[in-house]
């Protein structure tokens, strides 16, 4: 406020300065003349009359006034030029200067302005009037009122020394009024100026010309025509343009509105009111904070002063929504004077407030939303019970050093298993359980070096990534400072325990992969485990699982040929109804010697090997045949099938899909595509276009096990997606643990504001289900409903149903009285 204060003092100093600078000049003006005029008292003055006549029409023409506000001061064209020309070329030069002073004092009376803006407005006209003056006294021309001369020239020159001494006399003192530069203010609304100017020499001329050549006098009726019809056209000719350049201001000014940061929001709506309404300031107050600004710059931006007075010369109005419903703030308006705003400028302020309150709240809604993402990004990446990273943190960092880019010399990965965890659990409590475990949590994070990463895998499983490594053999020294961290004993209800811990160690060189290099640390830790030592270090000759995936590679070809790749699919549920809404598609290779292999023994060998395009062709085909026997059955249910990335990666893929669904004429919009959520992040940039040309197509996508660090609003934001999956060690936990459960109403929140739907997967038991359905969660999958079938016991389940209602798997909690309101999913019949 001081400071506003100094700003303007340091205006008013300026203002008072040039005033009594032109006070002065107009004073000197008037003297000189009046000195001129006594000097030549032998002519007679001028008749009284004539005076009256001349001071009449100089008081009609100053008030015939089309107004153009500049902020908080008024610039006003007149018709006051014609009658001083007019006068100068019929009586003395002094006469009319005379005149002139005298009909603004009587304008000036009329209309009281204070005293400043009076004697400033008297001076002026002396000033103005004295130039034309004396142009005509410099050229000789002799004023006769009973036979006048026609001095073109003289008159031409008289009103460009008029305009030009206005000039130079009103536009510096607006200049400072205003805080504009004199350039601008000089300019403004140059073109009808122009205009006004040549019809002012248009009419002065008529004028005098009738006069001097004795033509008929009638001939001046039509000069009150001529200045009515320019008056008029340039009134609305300035109104129209500024009320069309005050609309384009506006229209540009929400365009910039559509920003989701609330402080460029704030910043663009300030400067651009300032601009739009003329107004020296422009402020916005929220709850606590107030923005500043003028239409070039931000002048604060912070908390509202506790001794805030607003001004006597502000306008307020409220932000409110364009249905009356929320008030988030006030906008105000300062204009350094006494303004009126038009009952268009009025409606103009009431849009322009509307349209800040609705960008004020979306970016709010906005900060909202990746706040809960922010949270739900770190509850996806941190186990809730130590605080540590969890497995999907774990499987990102890895990632990311496996690519040559980021790496920093050797790392490998060390697996820990506490030893008869599970007695403590089974003789203490779970309470004295989570106390070991976070006590171990802290020893390891303690004893971790720089750059490390410990996490929590679950359960008594830790894992710590050891980067950084200038030798191999440093990682068995550093693993066993770590386990040597925990020989400390651990104090639990009065009681001393003894942490007895397993480590494996996998280094990174020679795997390839995240999975590769866990794989090898569990190897590593069992055998530790098994031989009842600290630490072992996984070695290939020891390795057995390597040669079965060899045998494995060596046999995809033979399996994929006889079709020994199969899908079962499990059910999909309305957790409220019970009703089924999908089907997911699980593939199984039935070996002829090892059995049935599930995905986690063969998909990584699939992945590497050329035969992958064939193995999800034949399980595509699968499922789609396996929908279509459904359909025929009365049953027309979505199928969902998990895509690989290394899929996503070929771009032959989305043909070779949309040709499958064209020749068993199943709709795009009935395929579901789950992929796996960090692999298909790492390659973002490359799948991108392979998903928006599914998606385009009409086909569904999922994000399976939802979780592993890709909830944040920008990659959400470029990936096609409709539906999000729970991970099962969220839904496992939902009933019990309030950060699982934080976690997946975050989801939900996060799925409901982006429009998509959610799927939780691992749905173990009724409390289970009871609780997601409290926390807005829809659809579930899981044992609690059924296991995975193959397609002809999938379809009869179907018809089987439950209660005697087919296509219903379990009791509708609506049936007991446990409902809860949710909004109706786009899709009833399909979760994605």
């Amino acid at each position: 406020m001081s400071q506003d204060n100094d700003e303007d003092n340091v205006t008013d100093r300026q203002l008072r300065l040039l005033v009594g600078l032109v006070v002065v000049l107009g004073l000197c003006t008037t003297a000189g003349l009046g000195a001129y005029t006594l000097l030549r008292l032998p002519d007679p003055p001028p008749a009284p009359l004539t005076l009256a006549a001349l001071c009449g029409l100089m008081i009609i023409a100053h008030r015939t006034r089309v107004y153009v506000r500049v902020k908080s001061n008024i610039d006003g064209n007149t018709w006051a030029e014609v009658p001083v020309l007019i006068g100068l070329t019929l009586i003395p030069a002094p006469w009319v200067v005379f005149s002139a002073i005298a009909a603004i004092v009587v304008v000036r009376c009329l209309k009281w302005l204070g005293p400043q803006k009076t004697a400033f407005g008297i001076a002026k006209e002396a000033l103005t009037t004295g130039s034309a003056a004396a142009v005509f006294l410099a050229l000789g021309v002799h004023a006769d009122l009973s036979q006048p001369a026609f001095p073109v020239l003289p008159i031409v020159l008289a009103l460009a020394a008029y305009i030009v001494v206005d000039h130079l006399v009103f536009v510096p003192v607006l200049s400072v009024a205003t805080g504009s530069s004199a350039w601008q203010v000089a300019l403004h609304d140059w073109a009808s100026k122009v205009i006004l100017h040549l019809g002012e020499l248009v009419a002065a001329l008529l004028v005098v010309g009738v006069f001097a050549t004795g033509t008929n006098p009638l001939l001046l009726l039509v000069v009150p025509l001529v200045v009515v019809c320019m008056h008029l056209w340039q009134s609305r000719s300035v109104r129209t343009r500024e009320e069309r350049e005050s609309w384009q201001r506006l229209a540009k000014a929400t365009d910039e509105l559509n920003a989701v940061d609330l402080t460029q929001v704030l910043h663009s709506a300030t400067t651009r009111a300032a601009q739009i309404f003329s107004a020296a300031e422009a402020a916005i107050d929220l709850t606590g904070r107030r923005v500043r600004a003028t239409e070039s710059q931000v002048l604060a931006d912070g908390p509202i002063p506790a001794d805030d007075v607003p001004p006597p010369d502000e306008t307020t109005v409220d932000l409110i929504a364009h249905d009356g419903s929320v008030r988030v703030g006030v906008l105000r308006l300062r204009f350094g004077g006494s303004v009126r705003l038009t009952e268009v400028e009025q409606y103009k302020l009431r849009t322009f407030a509307s349209a800040v309150c609705t960008a004020i709240r979306n970016a709010q809604a906005y900060a909202e939303l990746a706040r809960i993402a922010a949270e739900n990004a770190h509850a996806a990446t941190h186990d809730p019970l130590t605080g540590l990273a969890n497995r999907r943190r774990l499987y990102d960092r890895a990632e990311r050093l496996f690519r040559p880019s980021a790496r920093s010399g050797l790392f490998a990965l060390l697996l820990i298993d506490l030893n008869h965890f599970k007695e403590v659990n089974d003789t203490l409590g779970h309470a004295a359980g989570d106390h070991v475990l976070r006590e171990v949590a802290g020893r390891l994070r303690d004893a971790a070096a720089p750059g490390d990463l410990v996490a929590r895998l679950g359960g008594d499983e830790f894992a710590v990534l050891l980067t950084g490594l200038p030798t191999p053999a440093l990682a068995g020294h550093r693993a066993t400072g770590m386990l040597a961290a925990l020989d400390a004993s651990i104090e639990v209800e009065g009681m001393r325990l003894t942490v007895e811990a397993a480590g494996g160690i996998a280094l990174a060189a020679g795997t390839g992969s995240v999975e590769e290099l866990m794989r090898r640390a569990d190897i590593a830790m069992y055998q530790a485990k098994r031989a009842g030592e600290q630490t072992v270090v996984y070695a290939h000759a020891r390795d057995t699982a390597d040669l079965e995936r060899l045998l494995l590679t060596g046999e995809l070809r033979r399996a994929v040929a006889e079709h020994e790749f199969t899908v079962d699919f499990q059910p999909i549920v309305d957790l409220g109804t019970g009703e089924v809404v999908a089907a997911e598609a699980l593939a199984r290779w039935h070996h002829p010697d090892q059995g049935s292999l599930s995905p986690v023994r063969f998909l990584e060998t699939v992945e590497r090997s050329g035969q992958l395009p064939a193995f999800a062709d034949a399980v595509l085909e699968q499922s789609l045949i396996a929908r279509q026997s459904w359909q025929e059955a009365g049953f027309d249910l979505p199928v969902a099938v998990n895509v690989s990335p290394r899929s996503l990666l070929d771009p032959t893929f989305p043909g070779a899909v949309l040709a499958r669904l064209a020749r068993h004429d199943v709709p795009a919009d009935r395929l579901v595509l789950e992929l796996t959520e960090t692999l298909t992040v790492s390659q973002l940039d490359v799948v991108e276009r392979t998903l928006a040309e599914l998606r385009n197509a009409g086909v569904r996508l999922a994000i399976d096990d939802f979780g592993t660090g890709v909830s944040s609003l920008s990659v959400l934001s470029r990936i096609p997606v409709h539906q999000l999956k729970i991970d099962r060690e969220f839904v496992a936990g939902v009933q019990t643990s309030t950060e699982a459960a934080a976690v997946v109403r975050t989801t939900v929140d996060l799925a409901r504001n982006l429009h998509l739907t959610v799927v939780a997967e691992g749905v173990e038991s009724e409390p289970q289900r009871r609780a997601l359905w409290s926390l807005g969660c829809t659809s579930g999958q899981g044992h609690l409903f059924a296991r995975p079938y193959s397609a002809a016991r999938f379809l009869s389940t179907l018809q089987r149903g439950s209660g005697g209602r087919p296509g219903v798997l379990a009791v509708a909690l609506h049936d007991e009285g446990s409902v809860v309101r949710l909004p109706a999913r786009r899709l009833p019949n399909l979760p994605a």
